[in-house]
């Protein structure tokens, strides 16, 4: 009966129009064959490589095939019904269908070759995503489907992870000289899947089954994890460096603006942390405008948000210092209070405009990715523009600080208040505006942290303790020190964390930092302005 039941089935699709690239009794031994003969149509469609299977493959991957009838194999999709193979709508009562079941070796398989097929996908991504799959999952029947598709490929990176895959699969190779080209390939490529699967084929005792016994073989597998092994700690020192410099120059940015407003006018402002918010959720502001108004230019939308939030923290500073700040300064406890009585004003009003909920700013497509520096060591572009920034940000400070008017008044009223009002100098001019700029140069920081998390009220609550460590270490005053304190713990809460996690690594970081202003309180440089002033 059920041999009667496959041959209609059969004669039913024969009969359909249209050229098919699925076969019809392929398709049959899928709807209606027992588990091995779905295994033998999956394998079959595996080795010829038909991409054009993968809607079936998948559906009946996700209990979406089915048989009407008991001849006419539907799919299901949306609430409707398709014939698979001319993907034409069908009409099918519900009470005539009969869900094909498949086990779980079954499951297995399919998953196995829709990652296969899945290397003819048209994106990059697609293609990378499946060879990903495939990496431990792989076996001598796909191997076929990773030789076309390398000989097709144009995506280094989805060539480098099909050539693992293919170098993985060779070393169970009977050929001698194919092992060890296997091996050769591997340890170009380090990586701690490269180096398992050299392991598992060294083993402890060559007379184990599937471990290797020709002993020129062996030898070479001990070369090939002795070179992983240098390569991966070598990646492993590029990438801390690296991520200590990354979040070196985010602490920078998060405390340039505080350099100026505590370092150079000796304010303390416990709201600058609610400044870097402004300037991320102004950033959040312009990326939505763009969207809405702008959606061709929107890859560009950061050339508009950063003056934006230059701006925004910038003005928001101006309103505290003239309404806060003026009437308290050398009192720095009355203005610790104050301002942190303003930030959480600030908090509040930002919650009231864009609710409690974190909002999410898209990184534009030219800071999505990243550059492949070497095998297993990938540096993100948004972490490079972030660190290209600051440093644009750092000399934009420098060249106005000590090249333009405003800078030099800036510093004679840091060097000695009195005289550089005696000499004609509006000194209460110059304090509202140095506290702007440093505000704006926290905006400036928070347009550049919304580029690597999502955007919160409580942003700015995160960094404030940060801010002040980098620039009560680097030296009051001292835009040298703060560069050199931000770049130095960055770097060693990037090598404590592995350890000690992040918490306890900031821990480590603040006890160092108390236990150094213990020894020199001037920091790594020593501060000139209103402290050196009354000394």
């Amino acid at each position: 009966m059920r041999f009667v039941r496959l041959l209609a089935f059969v004669l039913a699709l024969l009969a359909a129009p249209a050229a098919e690239a699925l076969d019809p009794s392929t398709l049959a031994k899928l709807a209606l064959g027992d588990p091995s003969a779905k295994l033998e149509a999956i394998d079959d469609l595996l080795a010829a490589g038909d991409s054009d299977a993968v809607p079936v493959l998948r559906a009946l991957l996700e209990g979406r095939l089915s048989v009407a009838a008991g001849k006419q194999a539907v799919i299901e999709e949306g609430g409707s019904f398709i014939d698979p193979i001319t993907r034409k709508p069908l009409a099918v009562p519900p009470g005539d269908l009969e869900k094909v079941s498949i086990n779980n070796r079954v499951r297995r398989t399919l998953e196995r070759a829709l990652a296969a097929l899945g290397l003819s996908a048209p994106t990059a991504a697609e293609r990378l995503a499946s060879a990903r799959m495939l990496q431990d999952s792989a076996d001598a029947e796909v191997l076929a489907t990773i030789d076309r598709a390398l000989l097709q490929e144009k995506d280094p990176l989805v060539k480098d992870v099909l050539r693992s895959i293919q170098a993985g699969l060779a070393l169970a190779s009977p050929d001698r000289e194919k092992r060890l080209a296997a091996i050769d390939e591997l340890r170009r490529a380090p990586s701690t899947r490269n180096k398992r699967l050299l392991l598992q084929r060294l083993g402890r005792d060559a007379a184990e089954p599937g471990v290797e016994s020709d002993p020129a073989v062996r030898d070479a597998l001990q070369r090939a994890v002795v070179s992983i092994d240098a390569s991966l700690r070598t990646t492993e020192i590029i990438g801390w460096i690296f991520g200590g410099l990354s979040l070196g120059s985010i602490l920078l940015l998060a405390a340039l603006g505080l350099a100026i407003t505590f370092g150079l006018m000796g304010v303390i402002n416990m709201a600058h942390g609610e400044l870097l918010m402004i300037g991320a959720y102004a950033t959040y502001v312009v990326q939505s405008i763009f969207r809405i108004y702008f959606p061709g230019a929107f890859s560009w939308y950061l050339a508009a948000a950063a003056p934006a939030a230059f701006l925004a923290s910038g003005l928001v500073g101006l309103a505290l210092e003239i309404a806060v700040v003026r009437a308290l300064y050398g009192r720095p406890l009355e203005t610790l209070l104050a301002t942190w009585g303003a930030s959480l004003l600030l908090i509040q009003a930002v919650r009231s405009l864009f609710g409690a909920q974190n909002v999410e700013v898209a990184n534009p497509a030219w800071m999505s990715g990243g550059v492949k520096v070497m095998s297993g060591l990938v540096l993100p572009y948004n972490r490079i523009a972030i660190l290209g920034f600051a440093l644009l940000v750092l000399l934009a400070v420098w060249l106005l600080l000590s090249r333009t008017r405003l800078g030099l008044f800036v510093r004679a009223v840091m060097q000695s208040r009195s005289t550089a009002a005696g000499l004609g100098v509006a000194t209460p001019s110059i304090d509202m505006l140095a506290f702007s700029l440093g505000s704006g140069i926290a905006g400036l920081g928070g347009c550049a942290l919304s580029q690597i998390g999502n955007v919160g009220p409580e942003l700015g609550q995160g960094f404030i303790v940060d801010c002040f460590m980098v620039v009560v270490l680097g030296g009051v005053g001292q835009l040298a020190g703060t560069v050199m304190a931000a770049a130095g713990l960055g770097q060693v809460n990037k090598l404590l964390e592995p350890y000690a996690g992040a918490v306890l690594a900031k821990i480590s970081v603040l006890v160092f930092v108390i236990l150094f202003i213990q020894r020199r309180p001037q920091g790594l440089f020593a501060p000139r302005g209103r402290a050196a002033e009354e000394a």
